[in-house]
Parts: structure tokens; sequence; C-alpha cells
């Protein structure tokens, strides 16, 4: 993608404070973090959405959010992993990226902020044969 900002990081010709990189992934520090330390970790190649992405780059992206959230926890209490697919989940850059974010106890930050609900009677199970049915 010509117009990906992060196939630009990929080719260098955007800079970034890289954290990590490999010949599958990439890993930069946020430029508007939601914590200091805020990491996000790309797959080199260009896929829009998770379920696009091969397994095996899927695996080796999930490495490189475990091997960043290692480092994290050793000046950190917690982390968050953060993944969006698509508009509607809020994904603003339309290449599979997650979003690793430093926690610490009292920081005040809320990445929760959705209203819990209530499946209605037969809904639960209804969506659960929806869900069941759609992964064959």
């Amino acid at each position: 993608m010509d117009d990906c900002i992060f196939c630009k990081i990929v080719k260098g010709e955007i800079p970034c404070s890289k954290v990590y990189e490999d010949n599958h992934v990439i890993a930069f520090l946020d430029i508007a973090p939601a914590s200091k330390g805020h990491t996000l970790i790309v797959p080199k190649e260009h896929y829009e959405i998770i379920p696009n992405v091969p397994n095996a780059l899927l695996e080796k992206t999930i490495d490189v959010v475990k091997k960043i959230g290692c480092a994290l926890l050793k000046e950190n209490d917690g982390f968050n992993v953060m993944q969006n697919n698509r508009k509607a989940a809020e994904q603003l850059v339309p290449h599979v990226h997650f979003h690793v974010i430093p926690r610490n106890n009292g920081d005040g930050l809320d990445v929760a902020k959705w209203k819990s609900s209530k499946y209605a009677e037969g809904e639960m199970e209804e969506m659960l044969a929806k869900l069941k049915d759609n992964m064959r």
C-alpha cells in the first residue's frame, strides 16, 4: 500500500523510534502514547485485518507482542494489549497492528470505556449458535 503510514515506516520512508525489528515484524514507540512506552507492533507485510494475516506471520507478530510486554513488565505494574479491526472497531490505520500499553497502579488510564450489557432471554444461545456456525 503506497499510502499506508505503517508501510512507509517499514520501508524507512518515515522515521520511527524503533524498539525491535526482524525480517517479518517491526515494533516502535507510538508518537501519541496512551502512556510512556506505548509500543506498536506491526507485521511488515500489509494486511488490513487479522483474518487476512497468515497464521505463521500472526504467530511471529504475537511473539514480539509478548517480548515487548515482558520488557515493559520490568518497569511497570502491567500492560494492556489492544488490536482493532476496521473502522467500526476504531482502527485508525488500516494495517494490522497491536498496541502494547504499559500500565501502573493508579495511573488513571481507562482503556475499558465500554458499558457492559446483558443478553435477553435466548440471545446468548442464538449468538453461540451463530458463532459456531460461522467458524465452520
